[in-house]
């Protein structure tokens, strides 16, 4: 399985920014999909995901209303579109992938990415 972040990049506080997931070597539609993001000097957490069907989505309290998950099962694609950026959200953030039940929990994704910067100036 690989996965394969890209589009971040620097915005200012208040813009916004559209991550994109491509997956590949899975049967992408039975496969929970998910963005974590780790910030300097803090613990990876998770953001926001959507199970397999594409009709279920979960998101942290701190991104609620700014951020959405997405996915193009026909296209292996995993999308996060962010807005209203904060500074805060300053971290690298991680497509991970699931065959389970999307969660909270890092151990929950036995697939990851290898990240994708974002920087929000204020």
């Amino acid at each position: 399985v690989q996965l394969q972040a890209f589009g971040g990049g620097l915005v200012q506080a208040g813009g916004f920014l559209r991550l994109s997931c491509a997956a590949s070597g899975l049967v992408f539609n039975r496969y929970g999909m998910a963005w974590f993001r780790q910030a300097p000097g803090k613990e990876r957490e998770f953001v926001g995901g959507m199970r397999w069907s594409g009709g279920v989505t979960s998101y942290a309290d701190s991104v609620k209303g700014r951020f959405t998950v997405s996915r193009e099962n026909a296209k292996n694609m995993v999308y996060l579109q962010m807005n209203s950026l904060k500074p805060e959200d300053t971290a690298v953030y991680y497509c991970v992938a699931t065959p389970y039940n999307t969660g909270y929990r890092m151990e929950q994704y036995p697939y990851w990415g290898q990240g994708t910067q974002v920087t929000v100036s204020s």
